[in-house]
Parts: C-alpha cells; sequence; structure tokens
C-alpha cells in the first residue's frame, strides 16, 4: 500500500507593515500589508503604490 501524503493549509498572519514576495501567479511581485481585516488583506505596490484589496489567501505550509 502507498503511503498517502496530505498538504496541510493556513491562513497565513500577515501584520501591517509586512513586506511580502509572492513568487507566481497574477498577485506575484513584491508588496506591502496595509490592511489585514478577518477576511480580506489590503497590499500596495512600493513601485506603483497602487493598492488592492483582496480575500485573504493560504499558503503551502507543510506536505506530509
Amino acid at each position: 500500500m502507498k503511503p498517502e501524503t496530505i498538504t496541510y493549509f493556513e491562513p497565513y498572519p500577515f501584520v501591517i507593515g509586512e513586506k511580502i514576495h509572492i513568487k507566481s501567479g497574477h498577485r506575484r511581485g513584491d508588496w506591502e500589508v496595509i490592511g489585514v481585516g478577518e477576511k480580506k488583506v489590503k497590499l500596495r505596490c512600493p513601485v506603483s503604490h497602487r493598492e488592492f484589496e483582496w480575500d485573504r489567501f493560504c499558503y503551502c505550509v507543510e506536505a506530509k
């Protein structure tokens, strides 16, 4: 029997003022966290200073 791998996800604990880098996808690039709500996170591009508010997203934390 092949062992089963389980991948765990959890919400990332964004902190206002934190600088993050998203590696891929349409949100890829450098960002600054400027707002955090229960369901939304607001990010600002440090180059264009454009601001976006998106649903909070999860990241792969661990695979076993």
